[in-house]
C-alpha cells in the first residue's frame, strides 16, 4: 500500500523540494532506523507514516534499516516485531532491507582510515576516567593521557581488539576532534568499545561494536540516503554526524553528495507515556497485560485495540511535522480512528448490560427475521437477516422503573421503538423482566409502521439467538493528561462486559472490526471484543 498523497507543507517537505529542485541529490532516499531492542510505539508511527509518506510523495524510496549495534540488548524477536508493524501500518520498502552489522567491516575500515589520518585514536583510560575528564556543561573536558598515542601503536591495539586479545573496558577508540568544545558530543566520543557478546546476526565474529553516532551517519552514506530525519534529542548530534561523514568522505570512502541530517519534534501525547522505561515497568510490574496489551501505546497494543493503520497515517497527516516540541491531545489520535473506523466498520447490535424483555402479546415460538443495514452511509454494502423473537436483550440503562425528567427509553407506560422491528409499549417489570405488548402493524418499513410517533429508539437481541461474549471496554490506561508514572494509572483503564451479541458475529475472524451501535468501536480478538475507541469523547470536559 502506497502512502496517501498529502498537500500539506511542512520544513522538511520544503527542504526536500529545493534540494530535488537544485538537484543536489539523484533523487529522494530517507530511512526508518529503529534499534531492535523494544516493540514500536505511537512515536515510531509518526516517523514511519514520515519516511515512507516522504518517499512515495516524492517517488523516493525509503529504507528499513536496524541500527543493530548493541548486541546485549538486541533480539530477532524485535527486529521481526518492528517488520510486522511497519507492514501493518501499510507501508513495504521494496527490498531495501538493512542492518548496521551489514556494514561491521567496512566501518572498522573507516575507523582505520581515521586513525592513521590523525583523526582517532584508541584510548586505555577506564570508563569513569573517560567520563570524569570529559568534563561538564560549564567546564572543558581534558585531553586523554593517550589522544597523543602514535596511529601505528593505536592501528595494532585495535586489531589487537578486534581479535579479542582485550577485556572489556580495557580499551576503546575515540575521534579526536575538542575536548574544549561547548558541544559535549564533540568532546572525542567514543567510536567504538569492547564488547564480548554473541551478535543476534553476526554471532561472536566480532568483539568490538561500533557506536550509535559512528555507525548511523555511515550506514546513511553507505547506503545513499539524502535525507536522514530524526528526532530532535539528535541536533546536537548533527556537528558530529557531519564531521564523522566529512572525514571519512576525505579519506575517499564516499563519492558525491553526503546525507543530511534534519530534527523535528517527536510525538508527546496527553494521557501517555513513550518512555522506554516507563513501559518497561508497566509490563514488569504487571500493570499491563504484556507489550501487546491494548491499553499499551505500543502498535502491538494497538492493533489487539482495534486502531487501525489508516487512523494513524491521518493522524500523522493531521498533527504536521515542527521543528518546536509540542504536546498533542489525545483526543485527536482517537478522532482520526474513529473516523477511519467510520468508514471501515460495519454495524452490528450488542446489548453490554443485558435486561431481559418479554413482548407479551407476541406469539410464543414465532421468530421472524429483520433487515438491518452493515452501513447506513454505505448501501453497497447491502444488508443482514436478524432474528427476531419474543424474548430479548436490551440494555439496562434503557429502563427505568421511575424515569428522569427527559427519559425517552422504556418506562411503565411508554413506547419505543426496537431498532429497525416493532414499537412496544412498556407494562411494568416482573421478578428483574421487563414485560412489553407489541403493536403487531408497526414493523419497521412496512405500510403504515410511521404513524407510531415515539421519542426512544433502542437496540436489542434476540435471546434465543444471540450469544454470549466478553466485551473488554478499554479507556485510557492514564487518568491524567500528564501522566508522571504509576501512581497516576487509571483503574477504570480496563472493565470487562458479560454481553450478549447478534448471532452475525460468532461468525467474527480476529481483527475484524465493527460497530456497536450506541456503544463505539470494537474488534475481535483472542475469544472476545475489545473496544477500539467510543462513538464520541467521553473525556472532554462539559
Amino acid at each position: 500500500m502506497s502512502a496517501p498523497k498529502s498537500s500539506t507543507s511542512n520544513f522538511i517537505r520544503q527542504i526536500v523540494e529545493a534540494d530535488l529542485a537544485a538537484k543536489t541529490y539523484p533523487g529522494l532516499r530517507t530511512r526508518f532506523p529503529p534499534e531492535p531492542n523494544g516493540y514500536l510505539h505511537f512515536g515510531h508511527a509518526k516517523s514511519i507514516c514520515l519516511n515512507f509518506g516522504l518517499a512515495a510523495q516524492y517517488e523516493g524510496r525509503c529504507h528499513l534499516r536496524f541500527d543493530d549495534t548493541n548486541p546485549t540488548r538486541e533480539e530477532q524477536e524485535y527486529v521481526d516485531s518492528i517488520k510486522e508493524m511497519v507492514k501493518w501500518l501499510g507501508f513495504e520498502w521494496e527490498g531495501q532491507e538493512h542492518y548496521a552489522s551489514d556494514y561491521f567491516q567496512k566501518l572498522f575500515e573507516m575507523a582505520e582510515a581515521l586513525i592513521r589520518a590523525g583523526h582517532a585514536y584508541v584510548d586505555s583510560q577506564s570508563a569513569e576516567q573517560i567520563r570524569a575528564n570529559r568534563g561538564t556543561l560549564t567546564e572543558p573536558g581534558k585531553d586523554s593521557p593517550f589522544r597523543a598515542r602514535p596511529a601505528a601503536e593505536s592501528l595494532q591495539l585495535f586489531a589487537e581488539m578486534k581479535d579479542g586479545k582485550h577485556a572489556d573496558g580495557t580499551h576503546v577508540v575515540r575521534a579526536k576532534i575538542d575536548m574544549r568544545s561547548p558541544n559535549m558530543n564533540l568532546r572525542d566520543p567514543v567510536m567504538y568499545r569492547i564488547r564480548h557478546a554473541t551478535h543476534h546476526r553476526t554471532g561472536d565474529k566480532w568483539c568490538i561494536y561500533p557506536t550509535y553516532d559512528w555507525a548511523h551517519g555511515l550506514s546513511d552514506c553507505i547506503e545513499g540516503i539524502s535525507h536522514s530525519i530524526c528526532t530532535l534529542e539528535f541536533e546536537d548530534h548533527r556537528p558530529l554526524y557531519d564531521w564523522f561523514n566529512q572525514k571519512v568522505a576525505a579519506a575517499g570512502f564516499f563519492k558525491g553528495p553526503l546525507s543530511k541530517q534534519i530534527e523535528f519534534a517527536r510525538l508527546n501525547l496527553t494521557y501517555v507515556v513513550l518512555s522506554k522505561r516507563k513501559l518497561i515497568e508497566l509490563v514488569e510490574q504487571k500493570h499491563v497485560d504484556g507489550w501487546d496489551d491494548p491499553r499499551m501505546p505500543t502498535l502491538a497494543g494497538a492493533r489487539r485495540r482495534g486502531y487501525t493503520p489508516g487512523g494513524f497515517r491521518l493522524f500523522a497527516e493531521r498533527i504536521g511535522v515542527s521543528k518546536a516540541n509540542q504536546l498533542i491531545e489525545f483526543a485527536i489520535l482517537e478522532d482520526c480512528m474513529r473516523e477511519d473506523l467510520n468508514e471501515t466498520a460495519p454495524r452490528r447490535m450488542a446489548v453490554l448490560d443485558p435486561l431481559k424483555l418479554v413482548i407479551d402479546n407476541y406469539p410464543e415460538g414465532k421468530e421472524e427475521l429483520v433487515e438491518l443495514p452493515n452501513h447506513p452511509q454505505k448501501p453497497d454494502w447491502g444488508k443482514r437477516k436478524v432474528p427476531f423473537s419474543r424474548e430479548l436483550w436490551i440494555e439496562r440503562e434503557d429502563f427505568q422503573q421511575t424515569p428522569a425528567k427527559g427519559y425517552f427509553r422504556l418506562f411503565p407506560g411508554n413506547e419505543v421503538r426496537l431498532r429497525f422491528g416493532y414499537v412496544v409499549k412498556c407494562t411494568g417489570i416482573d421478578n428483574g423482566v421487563v414485560r412489553c405488548t407489541y403493536h403487531e402493524d408497526s414493523r419497521s418499513g412496512t405500510p403504515g409502521a410511521d404513524k407510531y410517533k415515539v421519542k426512544g429508539n433502542i437496540h436489542w437481541v434476540s435471546a434465543k439467538h444471540a450469544f454470549a461474549s466478553p466485551v473488554h471496554l478499554y479507556d485510557r490506561l492514564f487518568k491524567v493528561a500528564h501522566p508522571q508514572g504509576n501512581e497516576d494509572l487509571n483503574p477504570d483503564s480496563k472493565r470487562t462486559a458479560a454481553a450478549q451479541v447478534e448471532p452475525s458475529l460468532k461468525d467474527a475472524k480476529p481483527g475484524e472490526s465493527f460497530q456497536f451501535e450506541r456503544h463505539g468501536y470494537f474488534i475481535a480478538d483472542r475469544g472476545a471484543f475489545n473496544r477500539s475507541v467510543t462513538l464520541r469523547d467521553s473525556w472532554t470536559k462539559g
